[in-house]
């Protein structure tokens, strides 16, 4: 049996209920009702899509991130709206991840505790992001970044969760199938 995999942040109720405000605004500039747009309770922190794994992958995903993971907490800056195709089906309009070492070091070291798991990775132009809602890709729907309002929101990166996402009547069901908490780096 295969599921359908992601490595996320969680994202907190406070930021939650501020990116779903957002959202909010940025329905005004849905004026054609393209966009599908996510229930805030399931806003997570994309850090890696895997697509299609075994629950034998899964397993070894569990096991390579415990042993692997040597990436400590820090904050995540989101810092703008974003209108990016994600792959050949659809877009996202999400809430984007600031330029940041740290982040672009626990992506990478994802992505090599995947890639030692068999799985091929291939999404060369990823950026961490917060789904706000989805774009067919047959759809013509521009976003002006220009008239949005500024995001200057921040999330903590304390935990990876690796999510199962099944298709549901309502959108995507996520699902934690583990979770490994980030240590905390006490200053002296």
């Amino acid at each position: 049996m295969n599921v359908r995999a992601f490595f996320a942040l969680r994202v907190p109720d406070r930021v939650t209920r501020k990116l779903a405000d957002y959202a909010d605004e940025l329905c005004q500039f849905d004026r054609e009702l393209q966009i599908d747009w996510v229930d805030s309770g399931n806003y997570h922190l994309t850090l890696c899509f895997l697509g299609d794994v075994t629950l034998e992958q899964v397993e070894l995903l569990e096991k390579k991130t415990r042993e692997a993971l040597d990436a400590n907490r820090f904050s995540v800056a989101l810092d703008h709206i974003g209108h990016y195709a994600v792959s050949p089906r659809f877009s996202v309009v999400a809430a984007m991840a600031a330029a940041q070492d740290e982040l672009a070091s626990l992506h990478q070291r994802l992505v090599d505790i995947a890639t030692a798991c068999g799985l091929a990775y291939d999404e060369k132009n990823f950026l961490p992001h917060v789904t706000l809602g989805r774009v067919p890709a047959d759809d013509k729907f521009e976003l002006d970044t220009q008239q949005l309002p500024a995001l200057d929101l921040s999330l903590p990166a304390d935990a990876v969760v690796l999510m199962q996402s099944r298709a549901g009547e309502q959108g995507s069901i996520y699902t934690p199938l583990f979770e490994i908490d980030l240590p905390l780096i006490l200053a002296n």
